[in-house]
């Protein structure tokens, strides 16, 4: 890091103060102007890169012009029109391709079809261009499966023909078609439109004061995926009047809630790639390779939707940072519990949900102090505060820390911490705590292994007829192991977060036992005996190892409710070396011997 006032990557800048600002969730629109101007010069380099690399592989075949034509009709596209290249190269998904291709052909394999199909979207890249700067051309583009894409505005559909095809794109006078096999498909005007044979890449737009979203729901392009090309999906109507009406839902609680965010959202996030509706789950991602585009599942409602977007944006806000400064030094290491993932995590995952639910805590955080649904904004901000800061100070300690990296953390401190001291309703921040350590605690039970000696010590205390454990060994420095053993079901938080959402508890939860039912409704007493019994049928069951220790807790101290919840994986192993003795104990009384010695 130059001991200058600026971070100086290549020749895109950002001074300390705009890296403070990013950070702290200060940002402004120029920033992320910036940030996505860096990404269109890193994928003109790459694409550069791709072409030249590409000339050298004798894979490509003569299905499809040279590829040296497809930078040809690039560079006459800037000269007529720089916006409409512009456009194509700020397209997420001409990043996701790029990077995907040049994987591919270092690599020396297809992927999931043959690398010519790969190397000649270029080919389609430089038509859609020449479209936009309403060129005269003519050039060949992939079809795949008869599909004939032209990123950032259509598809043209060819069905029946074979699986790995081209179609010829021609325009003159403003008029462009595809053909293939005979059939021509000629693009609206509009080519958003539908037309015969064609798909458009639809747009939904919402505008809340002055604060105006556009946003492209796109369902078709093959690069949309995060890890390979994927085929269309196209959403049925009734779905595309939901996604319209949930996005502005979504736009009207960001602009109110958090106006600034609304102002700098609009530049980084340009492009949702919908899919089908998880129950109880609020699923989302993105990637680094295509800057302003998320995955997101369609949400229950405007605010669930709020959340994704909001937390997609500042992965997307971060990856185009970690592409001009460096924040930490390369560690594939999976060694951090993190709330929001039931596997551990590499530190560059674990910062990457760090400053993602930091933005999730924000918006939380501003519809509770707004008074909008006290129950369920009180329970996620104060859910989303603690989680989040308990994974940021241990990123804080990471060496694997640049000194810029540790500076980013420190501004996210700064702000989130006096956060934990802002009053929250007594029952949303008991709900959240008891939450927390649910996963911490499955997460243990399935992820840590103990010492072995310690644990035939215990086993041997115990058949000795000891009174008490020998004394407890520290386990703060226990590595976890990314293979978990046996598996883990969120029903308990799911049954939390129906009830503080105002919905009825539903028996209907996945994985939700009567046991679960029970804890969330607070009644411990048939809870305590329902997770028994789940025990005497199955007493390595992670879910039910914890839910009787978060019971039992629940009414109060006690021993065997403190190591099932801070010590489920050392008594999961003890018990499971004592199930071989004359009369094995319950895994509560045992729990109870351990706890002993267990602090609350």
């Amino acid at each position: 890091m130059p001991p200058a006032a600026e971070v100086r990557p290549a020749f895109h800048r950002l001074s300390w103060r705009e890296f403070d600002a990013l950070a702290r969730l200060d940002g402004e629109e120029d920033m992320a102007r910036r940030l996505r101007r860096a990404e269109r010069s890193r994928r003109k380099l790459l694409i550069h890169t791709l072409l030249t690399e590409a000339a050298k592989t004798p894979s490509y075949e003569d299905r499809l012009p040279p590829l040296d034509s497809a930078w040809e009709l690039l560079a006459r596209a800037e000269a007529r029109a720089p916006r409409a290249v512009n456009r194509l190269l700020t397209n997420p998904y001409t990043g996701s391709w790029v990077g995907y291709t040049i994987r591919l052909m270092r690599n020396g394999i297809d992927g999931v079809s043959p690398l010519w199909m790969h190397l000649g979207h270029a080919h389609a890249i430089s038509a859609a261009a020449a479209i936009r700067a309403e060129l005269d051309f003519e050039t060949a583009i992939p079809a795949w499966h008869g599909n004939a894409m032209l990123p950032s505005l259509g598809m043209a559909r060819f069905p029946g023909t074979d699986p790995f095809s081209s179609a010829v794109v021609r325009g003159a006078d403003a008029q462009y078609s595809v053909s293939n096999a005979g059939t021509t498909v000629h693009l609206p005007d509009a080519p958003e439109s539908d037309a015969p044979g064609w798909w458009g890449i639809r747009r939904v737009r919402s505008q809340v004061g002055t604060h105006r979203f556009s946003l492209w729901l796109d369902d078709i392009d093959p690069y949309r995926g995060l890890y390979e090309p994927i085929p269309p999906e196209r959403l049925p109507g009734k779905e595309l009047a939901d996604w319209q009406r949930l996005i502005d839902e979504a736009c009207r609680l960001i602009a109110a809630h958090l106006p600034g965010l609304a102002r700098i959202m609009p530049v980084g996030l340009a492009s949702l790639v919908p899919k089908p509706q998880v129950l109880f789950r609020n699923p989302s991602a993105s990637t680094g390779e295509a800057f302003g585009s998320a995955v997101i599942g369609l949400p229950a409602d405007g605010a669930s939707l709020a959340e994704s977007l909001i937390h997609e944006f500042q992965h997307i806000v971060l990856g185009g940072l970690l592409h001009l400064v460096e924040l930490y030094e390369p560690d594939p290491r999976e060694r951090i519990y993190v709330a929001w993932r039931d596997d551990p995590r590499p530190l560059s995952g674990a910062l990457q949900g760090v400053y993602a639910f930091f933005g999730v805590t924000a918006f939380w955080r501003a519809l509770l102090r707004a008074g909008r649904t006290p129950r369920r904004s009180g329970f996620e901000f104060a859910f989303w505060r603690e989680r989040t800061w308990a994974t940021l100070r241990v990123l804080r300690e990471d060496a694997t820390l640049t000194a810029a990296g540790r500076r980013f953390l420190g501004n996210i401190a700064e702000r989130l911490g006096p956060w934990r001291d802002e009053p929250v309703p007594a029952e949303a921040r008991e709900l959240a705590a008891a939450a927390g350590l649910d996963h911490l605690a499955g997460w243990r039970a399935r992820h840590l292994r103990p010492d072995p000696s310690v644990v035939t010590e215990l086993a041997a205390a115990w058949l000795d007829g000891r009174p008490r454990p020998p004394v407890l060994r520290d386990t703060s420095e226990l590595s976890p192991t990314p293979v978990p053993d046996g598996s883990w079901s969120q029903a308990r938080t799911d049954l939390i977060r129906l009830a503080v959402g105002g919905a009825p508890q539903a028996p209907t939860v996945p994985g939700a036992t009567a046991a679960d039912s029970a804890y969330t409704a607070g009644d411990f007493l048939d809870a305590i005996e329902g997770y028994r019994q789940e025990l005497a049928a199955d007493p390595d069951r992670p879910n039910s190892l914890v839910g009787l220790g978060l019971a039992l807790s629940a009414r109060g101290p006690h021993p065997a409710g403190r190591a099932l919840v801070h010590r489920p994986e050392l008594v999961r192993a003890v018990h499971r070396l004592l199930r071989s003795a004359p009369r094995p104990p319950t895994v509560e009384r045992l729990a109870s011997w351990i706890g002993q010695l267990v602090p609350g």
